[in-house]
C-alpha cells in the first residue's frame, strides 16, 4: 500500500471510528484460503456476562477477529499465522443439555487431540455454543 492510500485510508478511519467502534475501523480480513466449511462469521468463543443492571451480554469472538490477532495470511493455499505455523480449526464437543454417561472420556479425548494437533500447528477451537447462553 503506497504512503498516500495509506494516509487516506487512516484519515477515513479515524474519522468513522469517531462515531465508531475502533474495531470496525480495521482494515477487512481477505483470507482465499480458508477451509470451505469455515466462515470469517463463524463464532470461535461465546462468553456471558452480566451487565450493572443486571442485563446480560454476550462477547462473542468471530474466525476473522481470531485470525486478524494472529496475522494470518495465505501462504502456498495453507492458512498459516505471523511465524508461518499453518493453521488449523477444531470443532468442539461438550455442550449437552443431558450429557452422555461418557461425557467425561469424550471431553478427555478432546482435550488430547486438541493438544496432539498443537504439536504442529496453530490451533483454532470452534465453541459447540456460539450464543454462549450457558445450558440448563
Amino acid at each position: 500500500m503506497s504512503v498516500h492510500k495509506f494516509l487516506n485510508y487512516a484519515w477515513l478511519c479515524l474519522i468513522f471510528c469517531s462515531s465508531h467502534s475502533l474495531a470496525a475501523c480495521q482494515k477487512p480480513l481477505e483470507i482465499t484460503c480458508l477451509p470451505p466449511e469455515r466462515q470469517l462469521t463463524d463464532i470461535v468463543s461465546a462468553t456471558l456476562s452480566s451487565g450493572i443492571f443486571g442485563n446480560n451480554t454476550v462477547k462473542t469472538v468471530t474466525v476473522e477477529q481470531r485470525l486478524a490477532k494472529l496475522r494470518a495470511h495465505c501462504q502456498k493455499d495453507r492458512l498459516v499465522d505471523r511465524s508461518g505455523k499453518e493453521i488449523r480449526f477444531y470443532q468442539l464437543t461438550g455442550c449437552w443439555g443431558n450429557a452422555p454417561q461418557n461425557y467425561a472420556d469424550i471431553l478427555q479425548a478432546q482435550e488430547e487431540k486438541i493438544k496432539e494437533l498443537e504439536q504442529q500447528y496453530t490451533v483454532i477451537p470452534i465453541t459447540c455454543n456460539p450464543s454462549g447462553i450457558p445450558y440448563p
